[in-house]
């Protein structure tokens, strides 16, 4: 706020928002008929497992994440530049320092980080859900509760791959001795530099925006849901 003024902290907004229109609208689609899939083998009234969940909220994000990863790279340029820039400028010299692919830098690690964050989120919400309804039954208390298990377990597990993936992604278009950066060269001179605990760099932040997020979104979510299916 000193240094940039207040709207800094907005930074990267249109970016933001279109990447968690169109990554979580789609996971969101996705999450369940993987989780029916892979539940097929189980018997008839059998309920999935935390591991099933977990699997399908991972294989639900990695799958999102996959087909907009530009949009997280341009976002992450834009929040991480001290000056402003806009979506425009960013994809314009993004394309020209590194062609198409460049707009897939920092693919690898965020695989990792979706698949975990989407399975902690989407999967613990569903288990921590299911364990906590039949006390104090399907309403908004339920709901709080389990986004709240869920966003702090989103944060403890994505860090590290989150740390990375933004050190990746903050480079895209850059070449370091001609080479571009590997995932394994980032976790290594990370590690060599600044030690085991740079890893979970932002860890609070991070856990107060997940819980907030988690809470805002599934609280939302089971409302429109509900709402949708009374109108039906």
């Amino acid at each position: 706020a000193q240094n940039e003024g207040l709207a800094a902290c907005w930074k990267g907004l249109q970016p933001a928002l279109l990447r968690q229109v169109c990554y979580g609208s789609l996971s969101l689609v996705l999450y369940e008929p993987i989780r029916k899939q892979i539940c097929s083998g189980n018997q008839e009234g059998e309920k999935p497992s935390f591991i099933q969940r977990l699997l399908a909220g991972g294989s639900a994000g990695a799958i999102s994440i996959s087909v907009f990863n530009p949009t997280e790279v341009i976002k992450t340029q834009i929040q991480t530049a001290a000056e402003a820039k806009t979506m425009r400028s960013v994809v314009r010299q993004i394309f020209q320092q590194g062609g198409v692919l460049a707009f897939w830098s920092g693919f690898q690690p965020n695989i990792a980080r979706t698949f975990l964050v989407n399975a902690a989120e989407l999967g613990t919400y569903d288990e921590a859900k299911s364990r906590v309804v039949p006390y104090v039954g399907d309403n908004a208390i339920a709901h709080i509760s389990a986004s709240g298990i869920a966003g702090v377990t989103s944060a403890i597990v994505s860090t590290p791959a989150d740390v990375i993936k933004t050190r990746l992604m903050d480079t895209a278009g850059a070449s370091v001795l001609g080479k571009r950066p590997s995932v394994l060269g980032a976790i290594v001179s990370t590690m060599k530099e600044e030690g085991l605990g740079a890893f979970y760099k932002g860890f609070v932040p991070i856990v107060v925006r997940k819980v907030l997020w988690c809470t805002a979104f599934f609280v939302s979510y089971e409302q429109i849901r509900s709402a949708v299916n009374n109108v039906a």
